[in-house]
Formats: structure tokens, sequence, C-alpha cells
């Protein structure tokens, strides 16, 4: 591919954001801001946090970026119910509910395994929000998929529209609101003069990744995205990650295409399993939010910060001058259960 100068990759910037529909929810753009003192603690490049916690809709959290999209898409063919699901504490379920109920749609929430003890985090406010809620009565995640499109054949045989979202919001349209993204930071490092040599990012079910490699790739920009995963064998999460992007990017006219080898995941911080806090997540949640003031979450962002502050360790951001990390929100679900996890007690004098 040939260079491409700063006014060439706004131009391209603008085509993209005029060709994708978006049905507007959040202010945007959320802050990019720098850490100096989590950057002076560490050895290494000056880290930057891109603020998507700070989405000012749905409790925040860069779920609301796909979800635009998918909204648009949904009243496009008058949809009349949002259908998705994932683990009790989604991130990405409780965004759609709200969603759902902002634009007057139902809104039914399929949850693997059986309904949990207690109501709280993110359950709690999916609840409030009187979204239907589904129950697999089956541990294995891929329950979900099953069930989504069960229940939207169900309400399609007796006259209803449903619009059925895979679970963890991993598709195309999804995938299109995370590209906005890439658009939006990069307008942001022309302002502040910066040119970030990595962006590092939490690897869910892939959508974020996605959408920020085809973004990438169309702008031109030479930062490497540095993805760790938090629920899936790393090469499993590759291959998912090249087939969004290359859905996406026939979706838009683009030529490019992916393939595993483009979406490298870096594995080791998942801890014991998906959805379930880690030692380092705790520890690395607990520095950030005393030396920054920032409150991580224990199901993504604090098991990705986990690895960003051991990729410093092993000499994986030593050629880096600048590193954004992506907050993709998520903090209720560290107000789920009793926190024993963090391992802390109250000083009491």
């Amino acid at each position: 591919m040939l260079p491409m100068t700063a006014a060439g990759r706004l131009d391209v910037a603008c085509d993209i954001e005029k060709k994708i529909p978006r049905q507007r929810l959040a202010v945007y753009p959320t802050p990019l801001q720098s850490f100096n003192r989590l950057s002076a603690m560490q050895p290494g490049p000056k880290l930057w946090v891109k603020r998507d916690d700070l989405i000012g809709f749905g409790l925040g959290g860069n779920k609301i970026r796909g979800l635009e999209v998918m909204l648009a898409d949904a009243l496009q063919v008058e949809a009349d119910t949002l259908i998705t699901g994932a683990g009790v504490q989604s991130n990405h379920v409780r965004a759609t509910a709200f969603v759902a109920a902002f634009a007057g749609l139902d809104c039914i929430a399929v949850y693997w395994g059986k309904p949990p003890l207690n109501i709280d985090g993110n359950y709690r406010v999916t609840t409030m929000l009187d979204a239907q809620v589904h129950f697999t009565q089956n541990d294995d995640r891929a329950s979900v998929d099953a069930a989504i499109e069960t229940l939207a054949d169900q309400m399609r045989r007796s006259g209803k529209c449903p619009y059925p979202i895979p679970r963890g919001g991993a598709c195309m349209m999804g995938v299109l609101g995370h590209v906005l993204a890439v658009c939006e930071a990069y307008r942001q490092c022309l302002e502040l003069a910066i040119s970030p040599d990595a962006i590092v990012i939490a690897v869910g079910s892939g959508g974020t990744y996605a959408g920020w490699l085809l973004g990438t790739k169309l702008l031109n920009l030479n930062w490497r995205i540095i993805g760790y995963s938090v629920s899936r064998d790393p090469a499993e999460a590759s291959v998912q990650i090249a087939r969004l992007a290359n859905q996406a990017a026939l979706w838009l006219g683009s030529e490019f295409g992916f393939s595993a080898k483009d979406a490298p995941v870096q594995g080791g911080f998942i801890g014991p399993g998906y959805g379930i806090p880690s030692p380092e997540g705790a520890n690395a949640i607990k520095l950030v939010a005393r030396s920054e003031g920032l409150l991580l979450d224990p199901v993504y962002t604090g098991k990705a910060m986990a690895g960003y502050l051991e990729g410093l360790t092993a000499g994986l951001f030593d050629e880096c001058g600048n590193v954004i990390f992506l907050h993709s929100g998520g903090e209720p679900a560290f107000f789920a259960g009793q926190g024993e996890w963090l391992g802390i007690h109250p000083r009491v004098i």
C-alpha cells in the first residue's frame, strides 16, 4: 500500500463515516488521556488511555459503538425486539437492554447456565430495564447462540420481527462501530501531535479488535494492535477476529482481506476462566485505581492491563514511544459478588 498523508487519511475517515449507518446515542469523542503517574512508575513508553468507559449512554462502555450501528439496522428493517446473550454479568447484554428501552423496543437477554442467587452488577441493571431473561440451563457458552436463534424463530412464527444479535455483539454491524472508533482516535492523535506505536485491547468475542484491525488498515496507520484474550484460546480468537474483519471489509466495499496471522492475540491472562477475576487482574486494577483514579473491570480491562504490565517487563513494548490502552468500560461487573477476589480488608483505625 502506498503511503498516505494525514489529509488523505482524514478524507478516508470522512468517507467511512458517511457510509456506515449509525443511530447516535452517545457524545463523542471520548477522551484520550495521558497516564503520567502510571507511565513514570513503569519502564517503557508513555501510556495513553482511550476512555470509552466514559461513553455517556447505558453506563458507558464501547459496546455502545457497535450497538449504534446495529440499532440503525434494526430500525431500518422495522424490528420490534432485540435478542442477544452472554454471561449473566455481560456488559454487552446490559448495554443492549439500555438501547432497546431507549428505542422503545422489547429486549430478550439469553444467559448460559442457571439463574444466579444474587441480582447484582450488570444483571441487576438488565432486569431493572425490564428485559425478558432466558437461561439455557447449560454452562456451555455456545448454548447461548442456539437459544438466540430458537427464540428468534419462535417470535417470527408468532408474527414478531426480532433482531438477533450474536453473543457479545460479535457481528459485522458491530465491527463497523469500532471502525468508526479508529477514525475518532486518529483525529485525536493528530490534535495531540502523537504517533502511537501500539493499541492495547482486551479480546473477548473479537468485535472490537476486528474493527480496530480494519480501521487501521483502511487509514493506512502503522500502529500495532496487541490484544489480550480474556475468554478463549488465542488462536481461536485470531480466527474469529479475521472472519469478522473480512465481513465488515466486504460490506464497506474494501478489497482488504485478513487471516488469523494478521490478528495476533496474547494468551496467559484469562486466569481461572472467562468472567472469573484473576489475581494478576486484581493487582492491575488496584495499581491503576491508586495511581490514576481510574477503575478497570475484572472481566476485560483488568486482565488486559495485567497483560500490558507484564509485556513491559518482557520487553514487548521496548520500541514504543506511545501506547494507547483502550478502556472499553464494564465497571458494573466490579460490583458483582462480595469482591473477595480483590484481597482487600478495611483499614479500621
